[in-house]
């Protein structure tokens, strides 16, 4: 089974972003891999473990010359194989371009099982894998919280609203990974080790799809200071309430 996993290179959740002109200041950011993409990663190594055989899997990133990181940590994992699309020019908000490039690279490869996370923490997309999907004319089911994989049919339980739903397709079918579908291991330092030597197979983006950058970005800010609370003066819980009413209604004018 040839397994492929979509590995989104993103700023660490505890970063401090600064603005620059229409963009971030890359300075001093610590790049991790989207954490849904991690729960990716260990959905597919549990998938080879269990089917055996010639199973592989192969980590694909698309960016600039940083995301070899990331790249190196999914070796790290386990990953098999990875792949660097490189971009040094697309807008990471131009998902159109990106699913283009992903999904025309993997219709070459001909995957069983494209897995990758169900929602990417910088942008909060989450629809390049459904645009991959009708690149390669597959089924995409996302937010998987359990995968069972028989020959070439695929089980999934999914999470929908207010429960989950269970889901069957043949493959290609391109999953996206809940939280809930397992707790990502810890890569040993033998595993980091050997993962510092590891081929990179580099191929340029512009060989999968090339036009013209359909977003861009005109200004970025980051969000106003959350102004300070307000304490409620009165002498006693009913005044309190009434004068809590009353700034809810002629000031917040929300009720």
């Amino acid at each position: 089974m040839k397994i492929f996993v979509l590995v989104k290179q993103v700023p660490d959740t505890e970063t401090s972003i600064k603005v620059s002109g229409n963009s971030i200041s890359e300075s001093g950011i610590k790049w991790i891999i989207s954490p849904f993409d991690e729960h990716a990663i260990e959905g597919a190594l549990k998938i080879k473990e269990q089917a055996g055989g010639n199973s592989t899997i192969t980590a694909v990133s698309l960016g600039p010359d940083r995301v070899v990181e990331a790249l190196r940590t999914a070796y790290a994992f386990g990953a098999d194989y990875v792949v660097h699309l490189k971009d040094d020019a697309t807008s990471p908000l131009d998902i159109s371009l990106a699913a283009a490039v992903l999904g025309n690279y993997l219709k070459a490869e001909s995957p069983d099982l494209i897995l990758t996370g169900h929602i990417a923490i910088d942008s909060q997309s989450s629809m390049v894998p459904a645009m991959i999907a009708e690149y390669l004319g597959c089924p995409n089911i996302n937010n998987a919280v359990e995968i069972t994989v028989e020959g070439d049919s695929v089980q999934v339980k999914r999470e929908v609203e207010g429960g989950t739903a269970k889901m069957e397709s043949k493959t290609p079918v391109v999953i996206t990974a809940a939280k809930n579908l397992n707790s990502p291991r810890y890569p040993n330092l033998k595993g980091i080790m050997a993962a510092k030597k590891k081929p990179i197979d580099t191929k340029p983006a512009e060989d999968y799809a090339s036009g013209a950058v359909k977003v861009e970005v005109v200004s970025l800010e980051l969000p106003p200071p959350r102004p300070a609370g307000r304490i409620i003066d009165g002498a006693s819980p009913a005044e309190k309430a009434a004068e809590l009413v009353k700034a809810l209604r002629d000031e917040a004018k929300v009720i």
